[in-house]
């Protein structure tokens, strides 16, 4: 089942349970995809990196709004940031443990005959493509540095 098809299946059942804020997170991230979907035509829908790209883009958002909140003292807003992002990271595929990173990269530097820190560029360029959407690149790229140290 699509992203799409799910959200709206979830959108209806947190409308029977009467959910007010997992509804509301999962209205914003339907109409996010929803407008993606429009600005390239009506006949192609949105592919499985394109979707996923947007859900990140959404939590990001809620993230970087309850560090604000929290900053200025609205516990209520930030809380409510924070739950929807948990709601919204629910539709995105497992993260990779630091260990399967660590592995990965390592077969990606000698697959690709990384010598030193010069080769960082080519190097996390290939890393971002192979674990997009699997890895946070913060954490791909510290680890990287520290294979090419």
């Amino acid at each position: 089942m699509k992203i799409f098809e799910r959200i709206d299946a979830d959108i209806k059942t947190a409308m029977l349970a009467r959910e007010k804020e997992k509804l509301e997170a999962l209205r914003a991230v339907k109409t996010a995809l929803l407008l993606a979907r429009s600005e390239k035509g009506a006949s192609e829908p949105l592919s499985d990196e394109a979707e996923l790209k947007i859900i990140r883009k959404l939590i990001s958002q809620r993230e970087e709004a309850a560090d604000i909140y929290r900053k200025e003292g609205r516990d209520d807003l930030y809380q409510k940031e924070i739950n929807e992002a948990r709601f919204i990271s629910a539709y995105l595929p497992p993260m990779m443990s630091a260990e399967e990173i660590e592995k990965e990269l390592k077969a990606l530097v000698t697959e690709m005959g990384a010598v030193g820190p010069s080769d960082f560029g080519k190097i996390m360029g290939a890393a971002t493509k192979r674990f997009a959407g699997k890895a946070d690149n913060k954490i791909v790229a510290a680890k990287l540095k520290e294979l090419l140290g």
